[in-house]
């Protein structure tokens, strides 16, 4: 992939510091943003580790070439400025909407509040979820399709979950990703004359940095590194039938399966089915 162009939100740590890490290791140029410039201030913010600092001294020994963008997407200016110095570049094949501030404070003054009735949830959990992520989501894609239009070529990937369709513990949470579904989908409908495709892309349980910090509170037989989900990703991308994926909600271990995609660990994730969170 040394001649493919991404653009991943939100990779400091996490979900996003993997899909970044993976389209490196084969090669690609990769810009990346995130909030947490250094380890020192990760610490500061409560989390354990993961940085932009971190990232680019684990992408030094890779391939590809790793483009930082320090960003607070909540400011709409700051997404504006990096969505300008991507398109300075001429060109963009992968955008990864991952940017998502909706998993912090979880616990506020020593209360566990994610599972409390949407009546009782507070207000910065909607703006965090809808405010910063879903609209940063938006005005990236916004600023950059044209780039893809003018190209004919192009995808957008929506980080996406189970809870857009069952109920997974918040209410908010829920509305959030199914906007995130029905955003690819309907990216899909006005990209799909241009030959670009949107698709929404469902992770397992994924290594993150803040699951092994609670590992003992997850059954990880199953689970995925943070990197699985980005070669998944470039698997889609050379997929001579993307365009007949576009608009589709997909789950990264069934697309794994599809192209013979395997872990880093070698382990081939079971894909998690509806049926899987239907039984509650």
């Amino acid at each position: 992939m040394k001649d493919v162009v991404a653009l991943v939100t939100g990779a400091s740590r996490g979900v996003g510091r993997g899909i970044a890490l993976a389209l490196l290791a084969e090669g690609a140029t990769v810009h990346v943003t995130g909030r947490t410039r250094s380890e020192a201030q990760a610490g500061l913010e409560g989390a354990s580790r993961g940085s932009l600092e971190g990232l680019e001294q684990e992408a030094a020994a890779l391939p590809g070439r790793l483009v930082v963008h320090p960003c607070d997407h909540s400011d709409d200016a700051e997404t504006a400025r990096v969505a300008e110095a991507v398109r300075a570049g001429n060109r963009l094949d992968i955008l990864v909407n991952n940017a998502w501030p909706g998993y912090e404070n979880m616990v506020e003054d020593g209360d566990f509040t994610w599972p409390r009735p949407f009546w009782e949830q507070p207000v910065w959990r909607w703006e965090a979820m809808m405010g910063t992520a879903l609209r940063a989501a938006f005005l990236t894609s916004r600023a950059l399709a044209p780039v893809m239009v003018s190209a004919r070529r192009g995808l957008i990937v929506n980080i996406s979950f189970w809870a857009a369709q069952f109920y997974d513990g918040n209410a908010i949470y829920g509305m959030a990703k199914a906007a995130a579904d029905k955003m690819a989908a309907d990216f899909a409908h006005d990209l799909r004359p241009h030959d670009v495709a949107a698709v929404a892309l469902y992770p397992g349980l994924v290594r993150t940095e803040a699951v092994m910090q609670n590992a003992g509170y997850f059954d990880l037989s199953n689970s995925e590194s943070p990197r699985f989900i980005g070669h998944v990703i470039a698997g889609l991308w050379r997929d001579p039938a993307l365009m007949s994926k576009s608009g589709q909600v997909l789950v990264a271990a069934e697309l794994a399966r599809q192209y013979d995609i395997a872990d880093v660990n070698g382990y081939r994730p079971v894909p998690l089915t509806a049926a899987d969170f239907a039984k509650g």
